[in-house]
């Protein structure tokens, strides 16, 4: 490795036998050193195999994959790189035989099934949706996804912090200081949460929560799997520590005393993860555990100017007397401003063009961030880049696979080709014409909707679509006899399919997008970000199919519709690594703000828009769960008032406005309009730091 300072050589030539805590804040070079580390304890002779990395999200652990893929190392076994998840899994397959009867499964001596998040909830809708029909949760109004979502996070929750499940309802309960109706809720949440874990029992099935409290009450203590750990492992690096669950901590800390070394990585600053049930405190607390401390100080990211003004904005924030900005300063940050939103957009995609096409800046090296990347932000600012010829992509993990277009093609085709689900999972011509749009090369919507409204009828419970020639010949004059012929490719394949007995659906979307969506003719065809979905939706399908217990058993077709009706529900997607590995991509990156946080690279260019919303600071609207109350840093029984949310909020806005500078080389530039998306005059938190951070640079150039 080049260009390493003196600080990281340092760490990394330190004597193999040492337990190491490094600190720092994001840029100071914490994880190219660990990955110097690493390389340096396997060239010194340590077996690849004895090395265990810990990270608290697999996209986290890019560096390391990089680096043990490289040919140039010396032969022997491989690293392994694991979340505590993922160490859960791997240790409960093993011991599964030892722990399952005295867990408490039904069937002990029957593999268990591991669940996703999508599979999860699948599972969860099963058990609540009757309850729903009695009504459960009435007063809220909340959409079946987040409900079920909302119910497995405070099972997790529960996990991570090493309560009973049973407690969740209680806890929540006693921090509420509102209306004596949502006590209500959290019976209901509690009963819930209640089922589907002896729901889990007894079909031998584990969600994240049940894996990690098997892990926690079963596994760690058992001396079978602490010999079988000690024997394998006896080197830790453990990354990002201030992003993971206090398990994850428990876990190292009762680990140290074996390991022959270790390094474990603070970053000073972070946490962006505590609605997940990361906990800093807890990971901070592991430094009295090492007996090497070390903090990195130098960025490898900041000069002078831009140092300056994270110095500034910290400032604004906290109501500290700022320091003397820089003559530079006013170029570091800047404003794009218009009174209304579609015209700030505008702006926007000439600034980026300019900062591409004249400045040299590769497109890479920009990134537009908003507290939440809404479809209709999304759709907009994508489609003027586009139309500008700048290639732009975009990334929210929490959204749901059915919101994507292309998957909501690829299911409306599924169901063309199995036209007895038609009962259950209706397709109207609306959808059919946004699917014929989509994947029909040259078709435009008008004449889309056109071919929609002359093929299929939606009466028809056949679900089968006319021939092109059976249209009258105006109409097939209007959508050209070139569409025609690329329509009956489409209809001839979906005929000759539903004729056959019905295969998995994931075999389905595989021939299908392969042997006609991809070809010549097609939308599909060349189009990279169209495989990455199906990829994605295949995998999806395949973890539901196979989630499915022996004691629940479902047919091709029987599981293929469930699969389709859990997605119409609008579940959330779980994590895809390959959404994660397009990062490097020679695009302009559109992410919520979180979302780049946690992606862990810097760039030379930030665009904040949406900068009024108080998304940047408030948490998300949770009625049926609490990420603080849950959590081993509240007390129990003590009331969650106002005051709270006000600190947690002042607190989350300095630490991801912070956290986005440490990340940022050379300038942001602040989207900003008099009135916001929704027709509402821009306030918040943010933008007043901002207007004073701005306020003290005009008139210090004033004065100058």
């Amino acid at each position: 490795m080049q260009n390493l300072s003196a600080r990281q050589n340092e760490l990394i030539q330190l004597p193999i036998h040492s337990i190491i805590f490094l600190e720092g804040v994001a840029g100071t070079g914490k994880t190219t050193a660990a990955v110097g580390r690493l390389l340096t304890l396997i060239q010194q002779g340590i077996p690849a195999q004895q090395i265990f990395i810990l990270v608290p999200q697999r996209t986290l652990a890019q560096p390391y994959r990089e680096v043990t893929n490289d040919p140039d190392l010396p032969p022997g076994g491989a690293v392994t790189i694991l979340t505590i998840g993922g160490l859960a899994r791997r240790l409960v397959e093993l011991f599964w035989p030892e722990i399952a009867e005295s867990a408490g499964f039904h069937y002990p001596e029957v593999p268990p099934t591991f669940l996703t998040l999508e599979t999860a909830q699948y599972f969860m809708a099963k058990l609540v949706r009757p309850l729903l029909e009695k009504g459960y949760f009435a007063s809220l109004s909340l959409d079946p996804n987040r409900l079920y979502s909302q119910i497995l996070d405070n099972l997790n929750k529960a996990a991570i912090i090493g309560i009973p499940y049973t407690e969740i309802g209680g806890r929540l309960k006693s921090a509420w200081n509102g209306s004596p109706g949502q006590l209500r809720v959290y019976d209901d949440v509690q009963e819930c949460a209640s089922l589907f874990r002896q729901f889990c029992f007894e079909h031998n099935l584990l969600d994240f929560s049940l894996q990690i409290d098997l892990f926690l009450t079963h596994l760690l203590p058992n001396p079978m799997v602490k010999a079988a750990l000690n024997q394998q492992y006896r080197h830790l690096i453990a990354d990002n520590l201030e992003e993971d669950i206090p398990v994850t901590h428990e876990f190292i800390r009762q680990w140290l005393p074996h390991l022959e070394s270790a390094l474990l990585i603070y970053d000073l600053g972070g946490g962006y993860r505590v609605f997940l049930g990361a906990d800093p405190t807890s990971a901070y607390s592991l430094k009295d555990r090492c007996s090497q401390k070390i903090q990195f100080d130098a960025s490898f990211i900041h000069d002078d100017p831009q140092r300056n003004l994270l110095e500034m904005m910290n400032c604004s924030l906290n109501d500290i007397l700022p320091p003397s900005p820089t003559s530079e300063l006013r170029t570091r940050l800047q404003t794009i401003s218009q009174r209304f939103y579609p015209q700030m957009l505008d702006l926007v995609t000439k600034r980026i063009c300019t900062l591409i096409n004249e400045e040299g800046i590769s497109p890479q090296e920009i990134v537009v961030l908003a507290p939440y990347l809404n479809d209709s932000l999304r759709f907009s600012l994508t489609n003027r880049l586009e139309r500008a010829g700048i290639p732009v992509r975009s990334h929210r993990p929490s959204r749901a696979l059915r919101e994507e277009a292309v998957i909501r093609t690829m299911l409306n085709l599924a169901v063309l080709a199995h036209p007895q689900w038609l009962e259950r999972v209706p397709l109207n011509k609306a959808d059919l014409a946004a699917s014929f749009f989509l994947t029909l090369d040259g078709l435009d919507l008008i004449r889309a909707q056109l071919l929609a409204n002359s093929v299929y009828f939606e009466q028809n419970k056949k679900g089968k679509l006319a021939p092109f020639e059976k249209i009258a010949p105006s109409i097939q004059e209007r959508i050209t006899y070139r569409i025609g012929e690329k329509y009956e490719r489409l209809r001839t394949w979906i005929t000759e399919y539903a004729s056959q007995p019905a295969q998995e659906l994931e075999l389905f979307f595989i021939r299908i997008f392969d042997e006609i969506l991809t070809t010549p003719g097609f939308r599909f065809y060349q189009n990279e970000r169209a495989g990455e979905l199906v990829a994605n939706l295949v995998e999806s399908v395949q973890k539901f199919r196979w989630s499915i217990p022996p004691s629940l058993p479902l047919g091709a077709a029987e599981s293929g519709l469930e699969y389709i009706q859990m997605l119409q529900e609008g579940v959330i997607a779980a994590q895809y690594l390959r959404s994660w590995e397009r990062e490097a991509s020679e695009a302009v990156f559109l992410a919520p703000a979180y979302t780049f946080l946690l992606a862990n690279r810097a760039v030379d260019v930030q665009i904040w828009l949406d900068i009024g919303s108080s998304g940047w600071y408030e948490r998300l609207f949770q009625p049926l769960t609490h990420p603080y109350v849950l959590s081993r840093n509240w007390e129990n029984g003590k009331v969650w008032t106002a005051e709270d949310e006000q600190r947690v909020s002042q607190q989350n806005l300095s630490r991801i406005v912070l956290g986005l500078l440490r990340r940022c080389r050379r300038m942001v530039w602040i989207g900003f309009s008099e009135l916001g998306e929704s027709g509402f005059e821009q306030r918040g938190l943010l933008l007043r730091a901002i207007q004073r951070t701005l306020e003290i640079i005009n008139q210090e150039q004033s004065n100058g």
